[in-house]
């Protein structure tokens, strides 16, 4: 019999565990290139998403939709519903609420890719990192909270289109206009840009050369937060090479302006499983689209911690 597992549940895992889960998956060889690509299926509303993934015996599925007019409903833009199997005998063991897996994995990966730079950071700041975050969703916070949750953190400036009151997860928000921003990516350890934007919510030339840059917001091929510039003089790391030109806006329109050398990618198995290292005297920019095996680790691990609670 499956169990239930809603957002609660998903949540309680918490962002180190989750960091943790992604990190030990692919120091132990989990390869990202052999997963199966997401489906997107064009529906009359918006979209549906199919993600599947096997791996070290579990196979999970994640049926999401993205409907872009629930906004103007007061809806949710994105639902999802995870579905967990045993992969011996293909067994449904629990159904997790989707989105809450989504929104908890998403930030666990990004960091999982930079946590060793932003441990680095710290340790070289006397009060903690200073965050920029374009975008006020559920991604601007939770990878505000991930990145809390393993360094110090002594400040966080939310941006967007209009500004507003600043969140609880912030200290000011200001709007993407306003002369001050300049100065606080200027002065930024990381700069986290999630937002629906489709061109660039960051000037690259005001990004440290010591800073971490977390794109999230898109994943596909004409859409983009991270322009040229920061692209071609940043090392830049992705989930996987062939997700990354196939759906990565910010690194497929820089590669077709000649600014990034797409041999030059930094794949994060290469990162946890190989060692590869990073310099340290260039940004370092960690791309995420999103990808079946990230949902399915972490949703592993979820389901393990229902079971110790039991």
């Amino acid at each position: 019999m499956s169990v239930i597992l809603d957002a609660e549940d998903v949540f309680s895992l918490g962002p180190v565990a989750a960091v943790a889960a992604i990190r030990r998956a692919l120091a132990e060889g989990l390869d990202p290139d052999g997963d199966v690509p997401r489906s997107v299926i064009a529906l009359t509303n918006g979209q549906g998403l199919l993600m599947p993934s096997e791996s070290r015996g579990w196979f999970g599925v994640k049926v999401a939709t993205v409907a872009p007019g629930n906004a103007a409903r007061g809806l949710r833009r994105i639902n999802a519903t995870y579905i967990l199997h045993d992969s011996e005998t293909l067994t449904p063991v629990a159904i997790l609420d989707g989105v809450a897996l989504t929104t908890l994995r998403t930030p666990a990966v990004a960091v999982a890719a930079c946590l060793d730079r932003l441990r680095d950071l710290a340790d070289s700041s006397a009060d903690g990192l200073r965050i920029v975050v374009f975008g006020t969703g559920p991604q601007g916070e939770g990878h505000v909270r991930t990145i809390g949750a393993h360094v110090p953190v002594a400040d966080v400036t939310a941006v967007t289109r209009f500004g507003g009151a600043a969140p609880a997860w912030a200290d000011r928000h200001l709007a993407a206009g306003d002369a001050t921003v300049v100065g606080r990516v200027c002065g930024a350890d990381v700069v986290v840009a999630a937002t629906s934007a489709r061109e660039p919510v960051v000037d690259g030339h005001l990004v440290r050369d010591s800073a971490v840059v977390l794109a999230v917001g898109s994943h596909e091929p004409e859409a983009r937060e991270l322009d040229g510039a920061l692209m071609g003089r940043a090392t830049v790391v992705v989930e996987s090479r062939d997700i990354a030109f196939r759906e990565a806006g910010d690194v497929v329109l820089a590669v077709r302006e000649g600014r990034l050398d797409p041999d030059s990618l930094v794949t994060m198995a290469d990162l946890l499983g190989s060692g590869a290292a990073v310099r340290p005297d260039r940004p370092m920019v960690v791309k995420t689209s999103g990808m079946a095996w990230e949902d399915l680790v972490v949703a592993v691990e979820v389901y393990r911690q229902a079971g110790r609670r039991v």
